[in-house]
Formats: structure tokens, C-alpha cells, sequence
């Protein structure tokens, strides 16, 4: 089906549908987005979401770009205030919402990123999201420590933080921000500065 031509009201009513379902995704993971609780969220008829995505994955996918683009624009927003570089690799790594929500925006992110995996259609979205990631995580590690990342140095980094905190889930950590917070000041005081 072709995508319906876009009247000023048809873009204010599919941006309310795709906030609906990023919110959603933020929230509860992928499973909650279906036709009727987006729908419901956004305040907008049913046959709404049939009509401004072609199926469910065009609407998650939309959903997980919304919600990548507002978490990059945090990021990018706390580089403009010269916020410490280290809780900046924590937002992007961890999302913004661990700051305050704590382990449920933690295990929420964590579910969403493997929830990822079983579903191939985002595999594009997601490859292009991470190069934004790494461009960012590349620039708060390039603040913390006066040099530019080596080669490689900010995928290990991820792959540390990450595996510190996924331990700190499965151990039942109440603060697995926490956590990753230590291991990140570890290895920070460790790389070479300028």
C-alpha cells in the first residue's frame, strides 16, 4: 500500500501515533506496541495506525528511531553543557532515563537492545543509530580524557560498560548505573591523557 498523501493534519496525527509508540517502547518494551494501545496513547482513532504504517514493524520502527533521536539530542544537549563526559557515555550507553529511573529504565533499555536481535528489520536503523552513538561516545571520551579514541577503544569501552552492567542485572544490583559508573572512572584514570 502506498503511504497516504500528508496533509498538515495527517503528519500532526502519525508524529502523535510515533511519540505514542516511542513512549511505549520506553516504558514496556517492544510487545507494547500494538495498533490499539498505540492508538489509545496518542488519543487518535484505531484505523489510524493501519493508515500511517504500512504494518506493525513500519510503526516500531519509527518508534525506535523516535526514541533514538531524542536520547542522541539529550547527549548532544548535555556536550553543550560541558556536562561530565563520563555521565554522557553513561546516557548514551545506558540511557538518559537511568539517571533517575534507575534499574527499570536500566533493564528497560537492556530488554530493548536484545530485544533488537529477534527482530532483523531494524538491523538497518540500528546500524546507522550506532555509528551516531559512537560519533558521540567518541567525542565525550575525546573531553574526559584531552586525546581522540584509538581504534577500537570506544567499542571496548561499550562491550565493558556493558558487560559490568549486565552482571550487575543478573547479581540483582539495585543501582547497575552505579556500577557501571566504577568500571567507566576505572578505566578512564587508566587511558592516556593529553
Amino acid at each position: 500500500m502506498a503511504a497516504p498523501k500528508q496533509t498538515e493534519k495527517g503528519e500532526r496525527r502519525r508524529a502523535l501515533l510515533v511519540a505514542a509508540a516511542a513512549e511505549l517502547l520506553a516504558e514496556s518494551g517492544f510487545d507494547a506496541i500494538r495498533h490499539r494501545a498505540v492508538a489509545e496513547r496518542a488519543g487518535v482513532p484505531l484505523a489510524a495506525t493501519t493508515y500511517y504504517f504500512s504494518s506493525l514493524e513500519d510503526l516500531v520502527s519509527a518508534a525506535l528511531d523516535r526514541l533514538a533521536h531524542t536520547e542522541l539530542a539529550d547527549a548532544h544537549d548535555c556536550l553543550a553543557r560541558r556536562d561530565d563526559p563520563a555521565e554522557i557515555v553513561l546516557d548514551l550507553l545506558l540511557g538518559p532515563r537511568s539517571r533517575t529511573d534507575g534499574l527499570d529504565a536500566v533493564l528497560g533499555r537492556f530488554e530493548r537492545l536484545i530485544g533488537s536481535g529477534r527482530r532483523p528489520f531494524l538491523a538497518g536503523l540500528l546500524r546507522a543509530q550506532r555509528v551516531e552513538f559512537d560519533a558521540l561516545l567518541d567525542e565525550a571520551l575525546t573531553r574526559a580524557t584531552g586525546r581522540r579514541p584509538g581504534p577500537g577503544e570506544v567499542r571496548r569501552l561499550t562491550a565493558l560498560v556493558d558487560g559490568v552492567v549486565l552482571t550487575a542485572l543478573i547479581e540483582a544490583d539495585p543501582d547497575p548505573r552505579a556500577v557501571g559508573r566504577k568500571a567507566l572512572h576505572e578505566v578512564l584514570e587508566s587511558l592516556p591523557r593529553v
